[in-house]
């Protein structure tokens, strides 16, 4: 007995299917003729299903029977019902496809939606494994019937009982297929209305590969755009097209019709969003590209057919190429699918490229939707490592905020002495800015890229070089900075003997202490040593290993700064040494403090207020 099982043919929902389903009626939707939409769009599956299986098993019900969608509505009973023709479902699927959520982490996001006062727009709307449910906006209850292909299958009856149960009885034998029908609440009865669902469906299913029928007249055109001539097909039928496989109701970036000929057959209609969807980084929740063959379809999501970081792409792909009884598993290590991935990503990254260099105003729209996920590409795909390099775009300390720049135009502003590329990581640009760190380049006019993406600490260690010159993090100790100053010997010993002064107290605190030639404005600076990691890079280790200690720092002290010059001063006549113990341990904190890595603020306040109370005495 099912676990949820309360009675012979009674069921209550799962705990977490009475939760969505409250937060669906009374909460999250505020499109309700989307509920049409996804109606359509479970019987194009089932449809889809039953086209597949009977192309190689004749042994099923009905194996002849027109493959279409019927929908009737009465506008005198308030009445709304879908009838598909499709593959039906068994009393297991009832239970575990209509009685739980499809897709972990949905009720969260759904929840996080409400507790931040948002509503649940069109465009999400079925991109969580949920679309069946926003049936409930409409109606009280819901009824399903359905015919399972299988030889023998009974019908069964499907009953929503209220927001807590649900029954299944099987009733008198009907077709193959599936039936959902309700009475509309009264506040939606223009749902009854046969021009009102024909004016929805041209919005959201014109492109349905199965005829729809409304109160018996066909309502919609099947039309395979990718199989058309590209001067054939006219910009709206391809937004419309867009709208239907992506449930996003705003026109893409642009797209990409592909007819291929050769050793390798196969067409493709390729879209790249114009908006990013909230779950870009959650695989579970994403579709990327439909697979057909010779217009049959094999799979709504094939992972292969694009690498992760183009997930965000959509679209169809049909070749003649594969049989029509292939099998997913047989899609993972098919040689065919790897040749047209590579022609795809080659066509993809050729479209950005163009978009990159032709307009640019496109192109920034695309990579501050889809940057980030560009750039794990990097250290996955090696064969077209080099085409991603040249798309990456950063900020920089000579442009301003928002604008960003390519590896190639940085080359091209480098000074003729220049021999490295220099960067630096933080959360974010304001955060950078106040780093001292920047100051010698700042000064000099060197421009620095500044990485703010977190995806950055795992892309910039593998591109090591661009043009021949080294990419270098300016927190580093060992960048190439040649900073001349004319030092006699005994201002030499005087610094020397600060910086082991320097030594002393801190002790094993640092890695070491040494003579600054970056710094202009500030006294003291943290860097890292040759072996350590970006202090952004240690705190993406933390995250992943609780138990990760960070490394050591180096003390770059800037020993033209009056404090030093102050402090080298009373260490030469020999004065109050507690007072210059105390002012290197507060340089040392505050610079811990600045890379948000200060253990015991209570000593630094406490140590702060000592030297107010010293200071302002009169």
């Amino acid at each position: 007995m099912p676990e949820n099982q309360i009675k012979n043919n009674q069921y209550e929902y799962k705990a977490e299917m009475k939760q969505l389903l409250h937060l669906i009626v009374h909460s999250l939707y505020t499109h309700p003729e989307v509920f049409l939409r996804e109606l359509i769009s479970n019987s194009s599956d089932a449809l889809n299903k039953i086209r597949f299986r009977r192309l190689t098993d004749s042994n099923i019900l009905e194996p002849d029977s027109e493959l279409k969608i019927n929908i009737e509505v009465d506008e005198k009973e308030n009445t709304f019902s879908i009838t598909d023709t499709g593959i039906g479902m068994t009393k297991d699927d009832l239970i575990s496809r209509i009685g739980t959520i499809a897709s972990s982490g949905t009720l969260e996001f759904l929840k996080s939606i409400k507790e931040e006062n948002k509503s649940l727009d069109a465009n999400l709307i079925g991109q969580f494994g949920v679309g069946f449910y926003s049936v409930f906006m409409v109606t009280d209850e819901i009824n399903i019937e359905t015919t399972y292909a299988d030889i023998n299958s009974k019908t069964l009856l499907w009953k929503s009982l209220d927001e807590d149960k649900f029954s299944i009885d099987e009733i008198e034998q009907k077709p193959r297929g599936t039936r959902i029908y309700f009475k509309l609440k009264d506040e939606f009865k223009e749902y009854a209305a046969a021009l009102k669902i024909k004016n929805v469906l041209k919005k959201y299913s014109n492109f349905v590969d199965f005829p729809v029928y409304v109160n018996g007249e066909k309502v919609n055109i099947v039309s395979a755009l990718w199989h058309r001539k590209k001067d054939e097909v006219k910009e709206e039928e391809l937004n419309d097209f867009y709208t239907f496989i992506s449930n996003d109701s705003n026109p893409p970036l642009g797209h990409l019709l592909l007819n291929i000929e050769g050793i390798l057959n196969f067409k493709a209609l390729i879209y790249i969003p114009g908006t990013a969807a909230p779950t870009l980084f959650q695989d579970a929740l994403d579709k990327s590209l439909q697979l057909y063959s010779n217009r049959i379809f094999i799979q709504d999501n094939c992972k292969e057919l694009l690498p992760d970081y183009l997930k965000f792409v959509k679209g169809i792909v049909d070749t003649d190429e594969l049989p029509l009884n292939v099998s997913r598993e047989v899609t993972q290590s098919s040689p065919v699918i790897s040749k047209i991935k590579n022609v795809l990503v080659s066509k993809i990254l050729g479209q950005l490229e163009d978009w990159a260099e032709n307009d640019k105003s496109k192109y920034d729209k695309f990579y501050n939707n889809f940057g980030s996920l560009l750039k794990t590409g990097i250290n996955s795909d090696f064969t077209h490592k080099d085409k991603l390099i040249e798309l990456l775009r950063f900020e920089t300390s000579l442009k301003s905020s928002g604008e960003k720049v390519s590896l190639k135009e940085y080359v091209q502003r480098m000074a003729e002495n220049q021999k490295e590329i220099y960067y630096i990581m933080g959360d974010h640009r304001n955060f950078i800015e106040m780093n001292p760190n920047l100051e010698y380049f700042r000064k000099n006019e060197i421009e620095v890229i500044y990485l703010t993406d977190p995806v950055d600490v795992f892309t910039i260690p593998y591109i090591f070089e661009y043009d021949k010159k080294p990419l270098k993090s300016i927190e580093k100790a060992d960048i190439d900075i040649n900073k001349n100053d004319d030092l006699n010997s005994s201002t030499e010993n005087q610094n020397n003997n600060i910086l082991e002064q320097f030594k002393k107290v801190l002790s094993d605190k640092v890695e070491d202490v040494i003579e600054s030639k970056r710094l202009v404005d500030s006294p003291v600076t943290l860097v890292v040593g040759k072996q350590g990691f970006d202090p952004q890079v240690e705190k993406m280790m933390q995250y992943i290993d609780k138990n990760f200690t960070h490394s050591k720092r180096i003390l770059e002290v800037n020993v033209s700064h009056s404090i030093i010059k102050n402090l080298t001063g009373l260490l030469i006549e020999d004065k109050n040494i507690e007072l210059i113990n105390n002012s290197i341990l507060q340089l040392f904190e505050g610079a811990l403090l600045l890379e948000g890595k200060l253990s015991s603020p209570n000593e630094f306040v406490k140590r702060m207020n000592e030297f107010i109370d010293l200071s302002t005495k009169s």
